[in-house]
């Protein structure tokens, strides 16, 4: 079972806002490591990116936060790429998917940045994983 994805005025803010910036309508977007990331369909990706990052970085200081811009994905095959580029700068090796649990497999270093402190990364990273792919728990090796 999916989770549902939830919306809260703050990011209907920021719903609101990509879409004048870039003219594309977005419903999905989340915050990851005090980045808001949104999601659009893959074939709209470069258009929201914008010609040299012109849109990002406007979104980016009318919100006064990072922002990435990720292509929808279309299945748990996405799942790596997806997770990559929102961790992005910070590497992992793999993931691996058993059921509905997903093993995130990095370095001493780059564990201790997905996990965070007190957990929260991990913690955000199960909720996109979970609305996302339907992952219920995430577990850095």
């Amino acid at each position: 079972m999916e989770a549902t994805r939830i919306l809260d005025m703050k990011f209907i803010r920021y719903a609101n806002i990509f879409n004048n910036v870039t003219r594309i309508r977005t419903n999905h977007c989340f915050e990851y490591n005090n980045t808001i990331i949104f999601v659009v369909p893959r074939k709209f990706v470069v258009r929201a990116i914008g010609p040299n990052n012109q849109n990002l970085e406007k979104l980016s200081s009318i919100i006064g936060k990072k922002i990435k811009i990720v292509a929808e994905p279309n299945g748990k095959e996405d799942l790596e790429s997806f997770a990559a580029i929102i961790t992005r700068p910070v590497r992992f090796k793999s993931i691996e998917v058993k059921d509905d649990e997903a093993i995130i497999n990095a370095n001493t270093q780059s564990k201790a940045s997905l996990i965070g402190r007190d957990k929260a990364r991990l913690q955000e990273m199960e909720n996109i994983l979970g609305q996302y792919f339907g992952i219920r728990k995430v577990r850095v090796k």
